[in-house]
């Protein structure tokens, strides 16, 4: 059936839209609703004026989430949260939490609805989020979640000793290769002869009697 429609319906369809749908779908949710009705003149030009309407309302409503956005983008939100053992945070960080955040910080009230995570945060360290202030306007800014006082020394063993294994591994590659004969003597560790450049043979002092 096709009918025009006379309120946004997320998904499907905004107002003065002109679609088909499913005739169970017409009949069963959006006739009886009025969201939608036959295509009709009377109803086109209804639903004309509403999307006129609805276009002035929704343009008033991104200059004012513009101005947001200026003062949002690449702002950086930091976050304190408690870390176990294994360096995961006990809990997670929300879109609820970040709103709250946000607006302690920033003085700017946003619905937690609108900053976009697919999931709670679980991790240390910062990542970009959006906020969707407007269908039209959405702004980035950072979240950085960082160790609260009572983690950080956790945290601190744990980089330290991820640097250890790091090094380690790496010390481990370069004495392979040396072994292996891929890199020169001396390079698999650093080191070179007392004094000598790399590949300088010593030139024995000639004196004439």
């Amino acid at each position: 059936m096709k009918v025009v429609f006379f309120e946004d319906v997320e998904g499907t369809a905004q107002v003065g839209d002109v679609k088909e749908v499913k005739n169970g779908f017409a009949r069963n949710f959006l006739l009886p609703r009025g969201i939608a009705g036959p295509t009709t003149s009377t109803n086109l030009q209804h639903a004309n004026s509403l999307a006129k309407k609805e276009a002035r309302r929704q343009e008033k409503l991104d200059a004012e989430a513009r101005t947001i956005s200026e003062r949002l983008d690449g702002y950086t939100v930091t976050i304190e949260a408690k870390v176990g053992d294994q360096g995961r945070l006990f809990g997670s960080v929300t879109n609820r939490d970040i709103a709250a955040r946000v607006h302690q910080t920033a003085g700017i009230e946003i619905e937690p609805h609108t900053v976009l995570i697919s999931e709670p945060i679980r991790d240390l360290g910062p990542r970009d989020v959006s906020v969707r202030l407007t269908r039209n306007v959405t702004a980035t800014i950072v979240v950085d979640v960082e160790p609260d006082e009572e983690s950080k020394p956790i945290v601190e063993k744990l980089r330290a000793e991820q640097a250890a294994k790091e090094e380690a591994e790496a010390k481990r590659q370069a004495e392979e290769a040396y072994a292996a004969g891929e890199v020169p003597p001396g390079e698999a560790t650093g080191e070179q002869g007392d004094g000598e450049e790399p590949g300088e043979t010593p030139v024995e002092d000639e004196t004439t009697e």
